[in-house]
C-alpha cells in the first residue's frame, strides 16, 4: 500500500479481500494456481493482511489482498453469501488441474457460456468460492 495511489472511480470494484484461516496455505494456493504475488501489509492493516498482485498492471483486472478470517468459515453446502470473484485464465483445464492438486474442490463444474467463454466455480483451501473464466468464442 505504501506509495500506491488510489484513483476514486465511482462504483467500480477497485480492490478485493479473500478471508483465510491459514495465510501461508492460501498464499501457496493462489500463488501457484494463478501466479499471484504477495506483499505483507499487516503493519498498515493492524492484522495479518497480504496485498495480492494478480497480474500485469496494464492488463484488465484488479488487485486485492488475503486477510486473516476473524469469524467462522463458510460451512460446506452453504450458498454464497457475499461476492464471488472469477479469475480469467488462458487454459481452463490446466487451471482446474492445479486447483485440484493444491487442495481445492469443484463447486460447480465447467460449463459453456455459448459463444463467449467457459466458466466454473471452485472452493479454495480456506472454504471460499471463486470462479474460473476462460474466454472462448467456440464454447458451446
Amino acid at each position: 500500500m505504501q506509495g500506491q495511489i488510489w484513483e476514486v472511480i465511482m462504483g467500480k470494484v477497485v480492490h478485493f479481500e479473500v478471508h483465510v484461516d491459514d495465510m501461508e496455505r492460501a498464499k501457496k494456493f493462489y500463488g501457484e494456481v494463478f501466479g499471484w504475488t504477495f506483499e505483507d501489509w499487516s503493519e498498515y492493516a493492524g492484522m495479518p493482511y497480504f496485498g495480492a498482485t494478480t497480474g500485469d498492471a496494464d492488463a484488465m483486472g484488479i488487485n486485492g489482498a488475503l486477510v486473516k478470517r476473524m469469524g467462522p468459515p463458510p460451512q460446506p453446502g452453504q450458498p454464497v453469501n457475499g461476492f464471488s470473484c472469477s479469475m480469467g485464465v488462458e487454459d481452463y483445464d490446466a487451471t482446474e488441474a492445479k486447483i485440484i492438486s493444491l487442495g481445492g474442490t469443484v463447486a460447480l463444474p465447467k460449463y459453456a457460456l455459448p459463444g463467449m467463454a467457459w466458466q466454473g466455480y471452485y472452493i479454495d483451501t480456506e472454504g471460499n468460492v471463486f470462479g474460473v473464466h476462460q474466454p472462448d468464442e467456440n464454447a458451446k
